[in-house]
């Protein structure tokens, strides 16, 4: 009977610090798979498998397509790809992002809830905003454990504490600790009667591996809220799950509704930066009529356009108080740094 051997961890901000100090606390004989999500930029190479095989006993690496699961192996997100857990073997997947990110974390703890269910252990650490929210709702809801990183220790405790505000967690540990039970877990048997398996996220794990049936069905959950999807415009359903809300497109992008905000919140700022850049082309370009208009002695055109030029930066100066405020309150440090 095999125990709690599918175990899925996701990370943000401060990911690296808590990965690297989990992994080196792991067993090498250690009877299960680790697969993670760690926010990283879409571009460049990923050094975390490094990272955390000179930290921990257990080999990291980045998997391919369609690699069968092995225990003992720590399976790591690639950039600009999500990571899917299938029954007996990991897919890659450039499905639509999650509350922004490509690879999220949300996708890698539906899909393993999905296919093995109470053989999972979900573990939360360090990260701003909260992805993984709906990843530990989906985890508990086929019976899995949960197991979350102490926000008071965490360096951003805005991840643990959403999972902790979604779901009634297993264990809420620090690090060292997490590490000794993952270690417990994965040697404690498990019945394989999963919980019956909800509709919802059959389609979601679909969306996410990018399976054009899911993409078209006609019947998707949730009901229409109103709101546009950042990424894309499109119409954004509204889904319930518990005391958590979120947010799916046609697209299939999907956001919690804290990270909906957050990114409402960098598209005003992206206006107003536009609207300020377009504000002061419009100065320069009244100071430059009006230079031409003085050489020329059409003194009275001149005064209306040097007017113009101090009305509009005027209101130029209304809107970079605006970002500078905006800019002085932003403390969110945004994804983790590829390392």
């Amino acid at each position: 009977m095999p125990g709690h051997d599918i175990i899925v961890i996701g990370a943000s901000a401060g990911g690296v610090e808590a990965l690297s100090r989990l992994v080196s606390g792991l067993p090498a004989n250690l009877p299960a798979s680790v697969f993670v999500a760690l926010h990283v930029p879409a571009h460049g190479t990923s050094r975390l498998p490094l990272i955390l095989s000179r930290n921990g006993p257990l080999e990291a690496r980045h998997p391919a397509d369609g690699e069968e699961i092995q225990h003992g192996i720590i399976y790591v997100a690639s950039p600009d790809r999500h990571l899917l857990v299938h029954r007996g073997q990991v897919r890659l997947s450039r499905g639509p992002r999650e509350n922004g990110h490509r690879p999220a974390i949300d996708p890698l703890f539906r899909t393993a809830a999905w296919s093995y269910g109470r053989r999972v252990v979900g573990v939360i650490l360090s990260g701003t905003l909260d992805d993984g929210s709906a990843g530990v709702v989906a985890v508990k809801r086929r019976g899995g454990k949960v197991v979350v990183q102490d926000p008071d220790e965490a360096l951003y405790p805005g991840m643990p504490r959403g999972a902790l505000d979604s779901v009634s967690v297993d264990h809420r540990l620090g690090i060292v600790e997490i590490s000794g039970i993952l270690a417990r877990l994965a040697n404690d048997p498990v019945r394989e009667e999963d919980n019956p398996m909800p509709d919802d996220m059959d389609v979601e794990s679909e969306i996410a591996a990018f399976e054009i049936s899911a993409m078209q069905d006609p019947d998707r959950p949730g009901t229409p809220s109103g709101f546009g999807c950042p990424d894309c415009g499109g119409a954004l359903w509204e889904l319930h799950e518990g005391e958590l809300i979120r947010f799916r497109c046609r697209g299939g992008h999907a956001w919690t509704a804290n990270s909906l905000l957050a990114e409402q919140s960098d598209s005003v700022e992206t206006a107003l930066w536009t609207a300020f850049r377009a504000l002061e082309e419009r100065a320069a370009l009244c100071d430059r009529i009006c230079e031409r208009l003085r050489r020329r002695e059409i003194t009275l055109a001149a005064t209306r356009f040097e007017a113009q030029a101090r009305e509009v930066r005027a209101r130029a100066q209304v809107l970079r108080r605006l970002l500078v405020s905006e800019a002085t309150n932003n403390t969110d440090p945004g994804p983790a740094v590829s390392p």
